[in-house]
């Protein structure tokens, strides 16, 4: 296929806006004849960003565009200016799935952040997309919806969390019993894979006592050490939910079990996961922390082009650190864990309790050690459920949230 069509969900978000920049990138490769394939950007969706949806529009010539806020079409149409006229403009919290369905694309983005991305990931696995993941939220609230569908039409996931591409990765080294490991996921890592560990930066807070850490302001767990994100993803990366939510798509996307799943604190980003064997051997993914290579990767498959991410300089690296997690200071390491063993609705549930908890610290309203204990209690007060249908995760997301509200308040 010489031309691939690319829709985006979540444009004008960090993994967005370096989808765009890695798209750019590898037109220019094509140009140049260093690359088989063209990139045509074919849909944007952004939630209120219409200043930034327009430039994009504007700058990669697309037509169609999804806008969450509804009450911003008046200002997108502005900003578009003459564009606007030949422009199908959809808005609503339906505007990603209609996209999805009525756009025609090869490659489904899907950045959306929060469990607003749901729909639409489920839509593009039901007609058969490559779907680049970076959305955690649909494998945590949503898995046993997602995997079947995808194993049935045969969508592929394609990881674009530095994690899961980096064990994506790994794996394409080895056998495994079910599936062909350099295909995409989602597979079974097979007997020989004997662990997954899963590094995390740390966050803002690592340095912090866990009594300082647990009265901690949003301008003290923003300042995020290594990466550059978004508040959300800033903020579960310093209470290591982040990490919770990666452990529970590891499960979904490489078929492993609560056991065969580890995490260690590594501060400088530089490995990105390591797959253990059975015979004592082990295979790790090491990059700069550069969220454009593992969003290359995924546009690629199954090839690797020139890349866009500076490479490592291995004469300036002195040391490569390692930690356990300290035991009982991250609620949503437990919670992880009682999501992989109960199923059902629980990942919903974790889900929504973790987003109104964040948005509540960023707000000022509890401290930062207090989003851990709201969470932890939603989930025992509210219990899980089968997971039917999309009815059953969107019911169980707004029951957690209409619980989460009311206990902080």
């Amino acid at each position: 296929m010489a031309q691939k069509r690319v829709l985006i969900l979540g444009c004008t978000g960090s993994i967005g806006t370096q989808t765009i920049e890695t798209t750019d990138h590898l037109n220019a490769l094509h140009a140049a004849g260093r690359w088989p394939h063209s990139y045509t950007i074919v849909g944007l969706v952004a939630g209120r960003n219409t200043e930034l949806l327009a430039r994009q529009a504007q700058q990669c010539k697309v037509t169609n565009l999804g806008l969450g806020h509804a009450a911003g079409k008046a200002d997108l149409v502005g900003q578009l200016g003459s564009q606007a006229a030949r422009c199908t403009i959809r808005t609503g919290p339906d505007a990603a799935e209609q996209l999805v369905r009525e756009v025609e694309a090869d490659i489904v983005v899907a950045a959306m952040v929060g469990a607003a991305g749901i729909p639409a990931t489920l839509a593009a696995a039901a007609l058969g997309r490559q779907i680049a993941l970076a959305n955690k939220e649909t494998l945590v609230a949503a898995g046993e919806l997602i995997v079947p569908v995808c194993r049935r039409t045969g969508a592929t996931l394609l990881p674009v969390d530095s994690e899961h591409s980096a064990v994506w990765q790994c794996l394409a080294g080895s056998h495994t019993t079910e599936g062909a490991v350099a295909g995409a996921a989602p597979l079974n890592a097979g007997p020989e894979v004997q662990r997954v560990i899963l590094t995390a930066s740390g966050g803002a807070l690592r340095h912090l006592s866990r009594t300082d850490a647990y009265n901690a302001t949003p301008e003290m767990a923003l300042k995020h050490p290594t990466w550059s994100m978004g508040a959300k993803v800033t903020i579960d990366s310093a209470s290591l939910t982040n990490k919770a939510f990666e452990i529970i798509e590891a499960h979904w996307l490489f078929g492993l079990e609560p056991e065969r799943i580890g995490v260690l604190i590594h501060p400088q980003s530089i490995v990105h996961s390591l797959v253990e064997y059975a015979d004592g051997s082990a295979i790790a993914q090491l990059s700069p922390p550069d969220m454009r290579l593992p969003i290359q990767v995924a546009l690629c498959w199954p090839h690797r082009g020139d890349g866009v991410a500076r490479r490592m300089d291995w004469a300036a690296l002195r040391t490569l650190e390692f930690s356990l997690p300290e035991p009982g200071r991250f609620a949503a390491l437990d919670a992880a864990d009682t999501v992989m063993r109960r199923a059902g609705t629980s990942g919903a549930t974790f889900n929504a309790a973790s987003e109104v908890a964040t948005e509540a610290f960023l707000a000022k309203r509890i401290p930062f050690g207090r989003m851990g204990e709201v969470v932890m209690r939603a989930m025992s007060e509210l219990g899980h459920s089968p997971v039917r249908d999309l009815a059953d995760v969107l019911a169980a997301d707004a029951e957690a949230r209409r619980w989460t509200a009311g206990a902080i308040q």
